[in-house]
């Protein structure tokens, strides 16, 4: 499904930083290297191509972009990490909260796991969708509507990702997850904070729960604030 994009240098010098980064991290996140699979997909899948065209000269850097609507395209080191803490096997069964351009989405779905995700904001769910059909991602599946309410009919997921900032886990998206699963997310911590945060579901329904990194991400928007409805 990979796609040609720009040069194997501006390519490989992401992956470095990347891999600087888990190093740098390590003390925190308890990961001192990116797991292969989702270092592979970050090469394969070409982020150029998800980038506005006033960004598109950045689009290889290590950096979160503006892709419109208030909305970014997240660094892809925080890429790598969400991704990896998600801990999918194959055939995993994966509900992205936040499609926003599409590029997340595309690294889950270079895995070998079933891949669902959600945006609120019409045009992006539009385009992303048209997107990762071009780009070979056809075997996705994206739907508009609100994050916090999750896709409950295609529940239990193995792996639930969010990529905007909530103030707590939205507890439909704690009743979706399998047990044993693990939800990743970005918790607002207060004055201006936010830390990523790993739950893995337990038997009794709860989450045992880690903070893993201080991060930025733009807030979880829900339907009634985008009037979707």
């Amino acid at each position: 499904m990979a796609s040609s994009h720009s040069g194997q240098t501006e390519t490989q010098k992401l992956l470095a930083e990347i891999r600087a980064d888990y190093a740098a991290t390590a003390d925190t996140t308890g990961l001192s290297i990116p797991n292969p699979a989702v270092l592979a997909a970050i090469e394969r899948v070409p982020r150029d191509r998800f980038v506005p065209a006033a960004g598109r000269s950045r689009a290889w850097d290590n950096t979160a972009l503006p892709i419109g609507y208030r909305q970014t395209i997240s660094q892809p080191f925080v890429v790598a990490l969400m991704t990896d803490l998600l801990a999918l096997r194959p055939g995993a069964k994966v509900l992205e909260v936040g499609t926003g351009c599409g590029y997340q989405t595309a690294i889950l779905a270079e895995l070998p796991v079933d891949v669902y995700s959600i945006e609120v904001i019409p045009e992006l769910a539009r385009t992303a969708h048209e997107r990762l059909h071009a780009l070979g991602y056809s075997k996705v599946h994206t739907r508009t509507g609100d994050g916090h309410a999750g896709w409950p009919e295609a529940a239990p997921f193995d792996g639930i990702i969010v990529t905007a900032a909530a103030d707590r886990m939205p507890a439909p998206l704690v009743e979706q997850l399998a047990v044993g699963g693990h939800m990743v997310i970005p918790l607002d911590t207060g004055w201006d904070a936010q830390m990523l945060v790993v739950g893995e579901k337990q038997e009794n329904g709860e989450l045992d729960t880690r903070r893993v990194l201080a991060v930025r991400f733009v807030p979880l928007v829900n339907a009634k604030e985008e009037g979707t409805g």
